[in-house]
């Protein structure tokens, strides 16, 4: 499993391809996340100043 980008929150700031330690995550117009290096550590989720990301439950 991945992080979950809810693409209308996203406003592609950044912030959260910056905190993420496995480089998971890439931002051009939405971030997007790499399912094959993501951890599901939510350091993205907690670091998102929109709440724009999730962990699937």
């Amino acid at each position: 499993m991945a992080a979950i980008v809810d693409e209308e929150k996203c406003t592609a700031c950044g912030i959260c391809q910056d905190a993420c330690p496995q480089e998971a995550i890439t931002v051009d117009e939405v971030a997007r996340v790499d399912a094959d290096l993501c951890t599901d550590c939510g350091v993205c989720v907690d670091e998102c100043p929109n709440e724009a990301l999730s962990l699937p439950e």
